[in-house]
């Protein structure tokens, strides 16, 4: 495995790590996550070389310009990683926000993309209602910080919808308050929840690789809609629902291997 850094044309130090030689992929994290996220549902596969960019202000990599965040700059940082590591092409995924800036390199940059991977996605086209809590969460934290807010949260209307649906999705926005870089949590949630990926339904449409597409029941912010939509628009993807972690956490990620694994061994 390999930790390293590269920085981007306009100065951010950003972070990301390799595993395993062979034929690439550019697998990616969600929003407030770190590179462990996409890596404990990564199967062990001989020939894969996997490769995971900590988006800007996650992880390791700094937060930068925040007037630049946005998903279409995640997008452009992951091809300037595999401009930085000689990659012409690669088969590119990932998870909720992951998934969003996916698939734009895959109807933006259809030559540096040879197979997509859309892991509960959070977005189809233009801004998605189901990510309001992450707005909600950053103005709390903003006027009443992490203690204060999170009591605030913990009695809202928002929550209570969320936690109805899926305990998980419950669970992840209550740990944005316990997050140790407030600021950087700040900035990340009052731009990124209402952006899309910047691209139509037509775009979307054109891609013409092989597409997995995985999708949970009990999912508030991942509506499993929103996975059948993608696939109604895309011409060669496959739907495989996946237990969901409000159900099985260890499943879940079994489930989640399988998937991969039985995708990405067809790529080789």
């Amino acid at each position: 495995m390999t930790d390293a850094t590269f920085r981007t044309e306009d100065g951010c130090l950003l972070a990301y790590e390799e595993v395993g030689e062979g034929v690439p992929v550019l697998w990616q994290h969600g929003l407030g996550a770190d590179r462990n996220q996409p890596a404990e549902v990564f199967p062990a596969i001989p020939g894969i070389r996997r490769m995971t960019l900590e988006c800007r202000g996650h992880g390791n990599s700094e937060l930068g310009d925040t007037s630049r965040l946005s998903i279409a700059t995640f997008a452009a940082d992951a091809i300037a990683l595999l401009d930085h590591l000689g990659i012409r092409q690669a088969i590119v995924g990932g998870i909720s926000l992951g998934a969003a800036l996916s698939v734009r390199l895959a109807g933006l940059h259809p030559n540096r993309v040879a197979g997509l991977i859309l892991a509960r996605p959070a977005w189809v086209v233009g801004p998605s209602t189901t990510m309001a809590p992450y707005l909600e969460i950053a103005a709390l934290l903003r006027e009443f910080g992490a203690r204060e807010g999170a009591l605030r949260f913990e009695a809202s209307a928002a929550l209570a919808a969320v936690a109805a649906v899926s305990p998980d999705n419950a669970a992840s926005l209550r740990s944005f308050f316990s997050q140790p870089n407030p600021a950087n949590t700040i900035a990340l949630l009052s731009t990124i929840p209402s952006d899309s990926p910047g691209i139509d339904a037509e775009t979307i449409a054109m891609i013409r690789v092989p597409t997995l597409i995985i999708g949970t029941d009990q999912d508030f912010v991942h509506p499993l809609a929103y996975a059948e939509r993608l696939q109604q628009i895309l011409p060669h993807a496959t739907l495989q629902r996946i237990t969901s972690k409000s159900i099985n956490k260890d499943q879940y990620k079994l489930d989640f291997r399988d998937a991969l694994r039985q995708f990405l061994s067809g790529m080789l």
